[in-house]
This record gives C-alpha cells, sequence and structure tokens, in this order.
C-alpha cells in the first residue's frame, strides 16, 4: 500500500507538481483533522465489546460448568 501511495504521489507530482506539493504538506493537517474520529470509533468499539463481553458472560459460564 505504501508503495501505491508513493507512486501515484510521483504521478501527481509529475502531472501537476503545485498539487502534489499541497497535498503533500495537507496530509498531515487532515490526518490530525480526522484524529478525533478515530479516537471515536475506538472508542465505541471498546463499548460494543464490553458489552458482548457482558452479554455473554453467562453462557461462558454454562459451558464450563458442563465440562466442555
Amino acid at each position: 500500500m505504501t508503495l501505491f501511495a508513493i507512486a501515484l504521489w510521483l504521478f501527481l507530482f509529475l502531472v501537476s507538481w503545485p498539487l502534489a506539493l499541497l497535498a503533500l504538506l495537507l496530509y498531515p493537517v487532515i490526518w490530525v483533522l480526522l484524529l478525533p474520529l478515530r479516537l471515536f470509533g475506538v472508542a465505541v468499539n471498546v463499548v460494543f465489546e464490553s458489552l458482548r463481553t457482558v452479554l455473554l458472560f453467562p453462557a461462558r459460564l454454562l459451558r464450563s460448568a458442563f465440562g466442555r
């Protein structure tokens, strides 16, 4: 994936170097702006995994009680 991204950027640089440099400069800014959404996604994933663990806990207890 990284090699493909570099090749794509080099192609963009050959076609339009100002646009390629602008993309190179704006990438960290966009990454920082999207970071809260990634953190929110991680938090939602943790909540759903916790809920799954709590809901499946009785089944795990029953499975271990019957020696399976």
